[in-house]
């Protein structure tokens, strides 16, 4: 009978991505990789964290998700400053952002079309554009 331990897919995960698996790690990466694609700020996190039982400081909880986005495991998504969530989804992408609720929601790449980009300053090339659309 061949079963897969728990945790096996999220420790390959973390270990491809040069990330030690670490307790808090491999709890926050349960939370964030098993539940399909997400968009989550650190609060958010934090409280499903704790809703879990698992104790982890909010700083924690920061630090973990700066390393993921570090190693390419997540996508940091900026709507305002000060106010960040956090991408599973890692693929080239575009968002609406629902101001009254705060909630980010995927826009496919193919369903958005952009025109030119202006000239790019000397000695410099795009990493990836970022759109959001806020609604309400």
């Amino acid at each position: 009978m061949n079963t897969i331990r728990p945790y096996t897919q999220i420790i390959d995960r973390l270990k491809a991505a040069k990330l030690r698996p670490t307790r808090q790690r491999l709890a926050l990466s349960k939370l964030l990789f098993e539940r399909g694609d997400r968009h989550v700020t650190a609060e958010q996190l934090h409280a499903d964290v704790m809703a879990a039982g698992i104790k982890v400081s909010l700083a924690t909880v920061y630090n973990n998700l700066h390393q993921f986005t570090g190693a390419g495991l997540l996508r940091e998504v900026v709507v305002d400053s000060g106010r960040s969530y956090f991408d599973t989804n890692t693929t080239s992408h575009f968002h609406f952002f629902h101001e009254a609720s705060g909630e980010l929601e995927d826009i496919p790449v193919d369903d958005l079309v952009l025109g030119a980009l202006p000239k790019l300053p000397k000695n410099t090339s795009v990493k990836r554009v970022d759109v959001i659309i806020r609604v309400r």
